[in-house]
């Protein structure tokens, strides 16, 4: 926090009409049990008021907000043979960045305490939460309600809503993020005046106001919309996301194309579709009178594949973003991120994303297809395409995606067989219809005089549990998935 910023938010909090629930003034108490459970009480209202950060200004008369000055100063405080500063951290929990700063304002000595907002739990104080009400510090598993409260602000807090980039004036705020795009993809004018943008921005969580006329860039402005990632820090940049062509079907193959995002998702994704799309091998046919080119992976499975990563990964697994890679026989998408719904059921559970502000915009972009119809349309491209069911699973920390080029019956293996039985099955069920082996034919491309082996995969897919007979008094009543 340089010096202006400083004296910025000193002059900013001077202003508050009397002390908040997340501010508190102080004049030389400096007592370490009092400030630790202050930590903990502020810590937590900074998250009930939806602020990203709590402080204490030693030096401050709390009546009138006279400045008085302080002898507090955290250089010099020790207790128990610790600096100050060093025993608080050892019983604070879970880990909070706070920060004291010395402070020289218009030659007068005050000490800031800045206090991050609670992220995953209520921060504790040896062992014990407490909470801000009026100007007291009660514990906080005392009053229910504020517990309750506070519970649902920490599961509602996302890294979206986190900081980039904190204290950027407005002309470097328009700078850095491609708002013209912003407003062209969400259908809106741009509004007359820097300040305008900024609150249509600050409206979709992209900005957050600082202290003075300065503004934060959030995660998910950054992350959407920054012209350069390299304008943000490691974990931001780290997020971009990576195609790699291979001329074969491994990763020691030859490396005939790759391209790494350098702007925000929602600037960069068109043209990195487009660039895989052009990556894409394909064949020529005749239709009728007219030569038709034909690629080999659907365009809107991979599409939704490629958003589906950028929605649904782990923003906080650092140093690793979506990557993208395309062999000679398949395409693999990889997110990281342990899956919060089980791969297999990746087509009828209700749809759940760490990242909710990212999807809703994404949506509104028109980047993705409605919550819930994204793995409905791959399996529905893949099957009217005759291509082998995709591979939805987990490895490590991540999920991967594979989608494999055309391959016919004859060529599958037995795993892919009963895969594609399976989705074939959870696919008609979540849209109202049961498969048969007729179904199964077609979906397969097995001619009917090859009957048989539409029947066996159904033989070997009711074997492995992922189907049940819908009737099995009425054989032709047809099958459904296992968790039908």
């Amino acid at each position: 926090m340089d010096e202006h910023r400083i004296a910025t938010l000193i002059e900013s909090l001077l202003e508050q009409p009397s002390e908040t629930a997340w501010l508190e003034f102080k004049e030389n108490d400096s007592n370490p049990e009092s400030i630790g459970k202050y930590i903990s009480a502020l810590s937590n209202a900074a998250r009930l008021e939806d602020k990203p950060f709590a402080y204490m200004l030693w030096g401050i008369r709390d009546t009138d907000h006279g400045i008085t000055g302080t002898t507090f100063s955290t250089t010099s405080a020790r207790h128990k043979g610790q600096p100050l500063e060093h025993w608080l951290t050892q019983f604070v929990s879970p880990s909070l960045n706070f920060t004291f700063r010395s402070v020289d304002y218009h030659g007068i000595h005050l000490t800031l305490l800045e206090i991050p907002a609670c992220e995953s739990m209520p921060t504790e104080f040896d062992r014990i939460a407490y909470i801000r009400i009026g100007s007291a510090t009660p514990k906080l598993s005392d009053h229910s309600g504020k517990l309750k409260a506070l519970w649902g602000k920490i599961q509602s807090h996302a890294w979206e809503s986190g900081t980039a980039l904190a204290f950027i004036d407005t002309e470097r705020v328009l700078d850095i993020l491609d708002y013209p795009e912003y407003f062209r993809q969400t259908a809106q004018p741009t509004p007359d005046g820097k300040y305008r943008i900024l609150e249509k921005l600050h409206a979709d969580g992209l900005v957050q106001r600082d202290a003075g006329d300065n503004w934060n860039i959030t995660n998910l402005g950054a992350i959407l919309y920054a012209r350069e990632l390299k304008n943000f820090p490691p974990p931001i940049q780290r997020k971009s996301i990576r195609f790699i062509a291979y001329d074969g079907n491994g990763r020691m193959s030859p490396v005939r194309y790759r391209m790494e995002g350098s702007r925000g998702y929602a600037t960069d994704f068109p043209a990195f579709i487009d660039r895989i799309h052009d990556a894409m091998q394909h064949h020529e046919r005749i239709d009728r009178v007219r030569r038709v080119s034909q690629y080999s992976f659907p365009e809107i499975a991979i599409r939704e594949l490629v958003a589906n990563a950028l929605i649904h990964q782990d923003m906080t697994i650092r140093g690793s973003g979506p990557l993208v890679e395309m062999f000679n026989d398949r395409i693999e998408v990889t997110n990281p991120g342990v899956p919060l719904i089980t791969p297999e059921r990746f087509l009828d559970f209700p749809p759940r994303s760490r990242n909710e502000a990212l999807a809703a915009l994404m949506r509104r972009m028109r980047y993705c297809e409605e919550q819930g119809t994204g793995i409905d349309k791959v399996i529905q491209a893949v099957e009217s395409h005759h291509l082998p069911a995709p591979d939805f699973r987990t490895e490590g920390d991540a999920v991967r995606i594979v989608l494999y080029g055309p391959r016919k019956f004859a060529d599958m293996t037995p795993e892919e067989r009963i895969r594609a039985c399976y989705q074939h099955a959870a696919f008609l069920h979540v849209n109202g219809k049961r498969m048969k082996n007729a179904s199964l034919r077609e979906r397969l491309g097995i001619d009917l005089r090859n009957a048989a082996q539409a029947s066996s995969v159904i033989s070997q897919t009711l074997k492995a549990d992922l189907i049940r007979s819908a009737d099995p008094a009425h054989p032709r009543a047809g099958y459904l998935p296992y968790w039908a």
